[in-house]
C-alpha cells in the first residue's frame, strides 16, 4: 500500500530541478572564489617578480662597482689602462667559460619529456595487459 503524497514535500522532478540549480550555483561560486584567489596570487607574484627584477638591477650595478674597484686597485700598481685591460680580459674569460658551460648543458637537453613518455608507455602496456586478461 502506498502512502498518500504529502503536498509539503517536493516531488522528484522538483528535487532534481533544485539539485541542478544548486549544483550550478555551487560551481559558479567556486569559480568566482578560484578567480579571486588567482587574482590575489597573480598580484603577489607580480610584486615578487618586480622585487626580483629590482634586486637583479641592483646586483648588476654592484658588480659594475666591484669591477671598477678592481680596476682602481690595480691602478695603484699599474698604469690605469693596463689595470682596465687586465680586468676586461678576466671578465671576457669568465664570460667565455660560462658560455661554454651553458652550451654544454643545452646540448644535453632533449625536447622530449622522457619520464612522461616512459610513464605513458607503461600505462598503455598495463591497460593492454588488463584488456587481454578480461577478454581471455
Amino acid at each position: 500500500m502506498t502512502q498518500p503524497h504529502n503536498s509539503t514535500e517536493p516531488s522528484t522532478p522538483e528535487l532534481m530541478t533544485q539539485l541542478s540549480e544548486q549544483t550550478s550555483r555551487l560551481v559558479r561560486d567556486e569559480l568566482k572564489l578560484a578567480r579571486a584567489e588567482l587574482t590575489a596570487k597573480t598580484k603577489q607574484g607580480g610584486m615578487g617578480a618586480g622585487f626580483l627584477g629590482a634586486g637583479g638591477i641592483l646586483a648588476w650595478f654592484g658588480f659594475a662597482a666591484l669591477v671598477t674597484t678592481a680596476i682602481l686597485a690595480l691602478a695603484l700598481v699599474l698604469p690605469a689602462w693596463a689595470a682596465a685591460l687586465i680586468v676586461t680580459v678576466v671578465l671576457f674569460a669568465a664570460a667565455g667559460i660560462a658560455a661554454l658551460l651553458g652550451k654544454k648543458k643545452i646540448e644535453n637537453l632533449s625536447p622530449t619529456p622522457e619520464k612522461t613518455k616512459a610513464n605513458v608507455q607503461r600505462d598503455v602496456a598495463e591497460v593492454k595487459e588488463h584488456s587481454r586478461h578480461e577478454h581471455a
